[in-house]
């Protein structure tokens, strides 16, 4: 994309470079680590194997990005994107299991209860899913105040709960071979895909302080490019590969599931996706944040991305 007028030496590649190696490092540190607390029976393993080692890693760099909006503190927003990674791993680690999608890869590799078993898929996505919320609060971290702790794991709780992801999800599976309108597949997707991605933009509005303005121009920002990277999801479930995805291609349509595709086209729906990423950063622009070069890449990058 051109960069924006009011940054126009902003490097979306090196930016991202910095906070995915910043993310890794802290995953790799607090996720059941072998050298520090490791988890028992074998479980840390599908533990590390479901979080590390791949994804696109989109919902930190969110939060990165948000925090950065609001001159926040950098090393409570990295709590913050790995705790949110770490609910979206356990998501993908349960919607893969044979109850679900029944899907066997993901990011380029066997699913984990290909590779672990059932059981011990189950016990990870439910360890990953509790270890956000410890990593929310830290014991022995002063920096991370209690108001913000609350803060942040509230907006966590709610997007991951019946109000968001799960509800979401529960609305996909009884979904399955029905015709559904374009509100209610909106709405199953507001509550699947995009409200863990708004969470995590005001996630990293949490690690500072802005205007009520701000913060309402922010929330729509994140139901905004929530709902483009469903949309471009659905686009590229039918345009693209599985070795391009990292994940099985055309699953959608094998499962009879209702997209944006089935209703609405292929062509519409890349229309709308565009017009989704005009509304994300006009949002942006009547903001009042000065700081928003990253959130502006990163929109552009996930509504016009090829996988």
């Amino acid at each position: 994309m051109n960069a924006p007028e009011n940054f126009p030496l902003f490097d979306l590649s090196d930016w991202s470079a910095r906070q995915l190696a910043a993310t890794e490092q802290a995953l790799s540190r607090w996720v059941a680590n072998p050298l520090d607390a490791p988890a028992p029976a074998g479980l840390g393993d599908a533990m590390r194997y479901a979080v590390l080692d791949g994804g696109k890693r989109l919902r930190p760099l969110l939060v990165m990005a948000a925090c950065d909006a609001v001159n926040g503190t950098i090393a409570t927003a990295l709590r913050a994107a790995c705790a949110v990674e770490l609910i979206h791993a356990y998501s993908l680690v349960h919607d893969d299991m044979p109850c679900m999608d029944n899907d066997v890869l993901r990011r380029g590799k066997p699913t984990v209860h290909v590779q672990f078993g059932q059981a011990q898929a189950l016990l990870a996505g439910d360890a990953l899913q509790a270890l956000a919320f410890e990593l929310l609060t830290p014991e022995s971290d002063d920096s991370v105040s209690a108001p913000t702790q609350a803060r942040l794991c509230r907006l966590l709780a709610q997007a991951a709960g019946y109000q968001g992801m799960a509800g979401g999800q529960a609305i996909d599976l009884a979904s399955v071979g029905l015709p559904l309108t374009s509100a209610q597949l909106h709405e199953m997707h507001r509550l699947k895909t995009g409200a863990l991605l708004q969470a995590s933009v005001m996630m990293g509005a949490a690690c500072g302080t802005a205007s009520p303005a701000a913060l309402k121009a922010l929330q729509t920002y994140g139901a905004t490019v929530g709902l483009a990277f469903q949309v471009v999801d659905d686009i590229l479930d039918v345009t693209a590969d599985a070795a391009t995805l990292g994940k099985t291609a055309g699953k959608d349509a094998a499962q009879d599931k209702p997209t944006f595709v089935s209703l609405m086209g292929l062509q519409d729906s890349r229309d709308y996706a565009q017009q989704l990423l005009a509304q994300a950063l006009a949002s942006l622009q009547n903001s009042g944040l000065e700081n928003t070069h990253a959130l502006q890449a990163l929109a552009d990058m996930l509504v016009n991305r090829q996988h």
